[in-house]
């Protein structure tokens, strides 16, 4: 599957693999970002990165050929060591297998900063700082653009489905849009400079594959035009730095009507939300965790303590962040 898609990223320069440049290094450390998918009305095809929190990966040659995952923090035992299982190992195999480098040995540790099954794109912030992390460790000055495809058999991986709403805007940084998956097509989305995020993540279990199996395989016509209407609104909203527009556009009436039932008060929390000045409020992607922008950090911040109230009111755990649109992505620590 790979190999279609490099064969199909020709908006991103990713038709052919280039020679390795640079030097290469014998260890490196890269931090990748969480990302709020779906961003409410456009499922699967719109996404945005935060600066926090985020996944790190440390990587190391080793003189044995092959991957090995030697240590993963901050998952409580959950994720494997296998790098047959690992969404990290897989991804950064496939790489490999790409430029023709199986003679490598390379040794992962992952530190997981961030939660699990929080839909803030874990598993493709980890898949995306082990991509990154291969890519800088061998000197390789391509584009950044060819590790999309193998990072999204990551997502594959991870919950049956390569989408790229999650690993794109990990990868890229910014505000993305998937215009197209076949032949894949991605395009950065400009985005107002105060714009703010407030996320809660509630300490309630929404596997990402459950999550996608609940939504409705059939449509009303009338609920897909008003869906492509809020796109194409928000898709505006950004390029004019219109926030009003921006807000009435983020109305979801085909995916969040179902999964809000996973979410404990979702409706409650979006009127608390709205009350106390957001701009628009939704799940970031699959859930639990939700989100809203303001127009500034006070308003964020004032927002998730009211909702982390509310949830602990509920004898319901949360994390809070803030933050802006983080138009960097990975980084080298």
């Amino acid at each position: 599957m790979e190999e279609k898609y490099i064969k199909e990223v020709k908006a991103l320069n990713a038709v052919k693999t280039p020679p390795l440049g640079g030097r290469e290094a014998s260890a490196i450390s890269v931090f990748a970002p969480a990302t709020v998918a779906n961003v409410v009305c456009g499922f699967d095809v719109l996404g945005f990165a935060v600066n926090e929190p985020g996944d790190e990966v440390v990587m190391r040659l080793t003189n044995k050929p092959g991957i090995t995952i030697s240590k993963i923090t901050g998952d409580n035992g959950r994720l494997p060591l296998d790098p047959a299982k690992n969404t990290v190992s897989v991804s950064v195999q496939h790489y490999l297998n790409s430029i023709g480098r199986n003679e490598i040995g390379l040794d992962i540790e992952l530190h997981k900063k961030m939660p699990i099954g929080s839909g803030l794109g874990s598993s493709s912030a980890s898949t995306v700082a082990g991509l990154f992390a291969i890519k800088t460790l061998l000197g390789d000055d391509a584009d950044p653009a060819r590790l999309l495809p193998f990072a999204m058999k990551g997502e594959e991986m991870a919950c049956g489905y390569g989408h790229a709403d999650n690993v794109a805007p990990a990868l890229f940084g910014g505000f993305v849009l998937i215009r197209s998956y076949e032949p894949l097509d991605v395009i950065r989305l400009p985005h107002p400079e105060n714009l703010h995020c407030a996320i809660v993540f509630p300490d309630v279990d929404v596997p990402t594959r459950e999550a996608r199996q609940i939504i409705r395989k059939n449509i009303q016509m009338k609920d897909a035009v008003t869906q492509w209407g809020n796109i194409a609104g928000l898709v505006s909203g950004l390029f004019m730095n219109d926030l009003n527009l921006i807000g009435r556009s983020m109305k979801d009436v085909l995916v969040e009507p179902v999964r809000s039932m996973l979410i404990p008060d979702f409706y409650k929390m979006r009127d608390m939300a709205m009350e106390a000045g957001a701009i628009s409020f939704g799940i970031s992607g699959s859930g639990p965790s939700v989100f809203a922008f303001t127009e500034d950090a006070d308003t964020a911040h004032r927002i998730t303590q009211k909702l982390q109230q509310h949830l602990t009111a509920l004898s319901i755990g949360s994390n809070t962040y803030v933050s802006t649109i983080n138009d960097n992505g990975p980084r080298v620590l």
